[in-house]
């Protein structure tokens, strides 16, 4: 029997078996199949989303938990399979935000609990990096000019004025600020990245086939226009 010809729950069924096998990538068809049948099951979304997460596929598993929530705003589960993906990708303040609201829909649930606890312990991890990482260049940065500051008066013959190299160590450490600034602006970079929507290759080449398309067309002038409908030329 095809997938086509099976019953929404048998598939959903066979992909939570694929599940427990760990095999997320057919647990993904069997849902895809499902949903096809049953669009408006909202827990063949919440199934399928975290088949997604398990295989990292984080922008379709966050689409399909918002679908979840969409179609049934009062179950706990959909929020809490967004907070899943939010809380993967790094995105610990809009985690602990889905996970709250999951908690409020099903009160004394102790794996949402644990899991806001986990989160908010990383949220607070992530504004000390914030915090402490620029200021740490900085000190790399002040050892450097240290160093450099010891090596001239050292192995120089006429060592540099002290005030130009206080000013050196200065820069030095302010661009080691910067740098770890910058690190922290990346890695945030990063991990917005990943809940960004795939690239769609074939919608990318459209805009060349209509280009080519156009240039084989033939333009002509008001002038060339009259001529040619005159001769009865289209």
């Amino acid at each position: 029997m095809s997938e086509e010809q099976q019953s929404p729950e048998e598939l959903k069924e066979k992909g939570n078996n694929a599940v427990k096998n760990q095999k997320f990538e057919e647990a993904i068809l069997y849902y895809t199949y499902a949903v096809k049948l049953d669009p408006g099951n909202y827990t063949l979304y919440s199934n399928r989303s975290y088949a997604f997460l398990k295989v990292q596929q984080y922008y379709f598993a966050l689409e399909d938990a918002n679908e979840t929530i969409k179609l049934n705003p009062t179950w706990p589960k959909g929020y809490f399979r967004k907070a899943e993906v939010e809380y993967a990708t790094g995105h610990y303040l809009e985690a602990c935000d889905s996970y709250k609201k999951a908690l409020h829909l099903k009160p004394g649930d102790i794996n949402i609990i644990e899991a806001l606890n986990r989160t908010a312990k990383e949220m607070l991890k992530e504004q000390k990096a914030d915090e402490t990482v620029p200021w740490l260049g900085a000190g790399i940065g002040i050892i450097v000019g240290a160093v450099i500051v010891v090596a001239d008066c050292v192995f120089t013959y006429k060592p540099t004025h002290p005030m130009l190299m206080a000013f050196v160590t200065i820069v030095i450490a302010m661009v080691g600020y910067g740098l770890a600034r910058l690190y922290r602006n990346w890695v945030k970079s990063q991990k917005n990245g990943l809940l960004d929507p795939p690239v769609d290759l074939l919608k990318e080449s459209e805009p060349e086939e209509t280009q080519k398309e156009v240039k084989h067309t033939p333009r002509y002038t008001k002038s060339q226009a009259r001529q040619r409908y005159k001769k009865g030329k289209l």
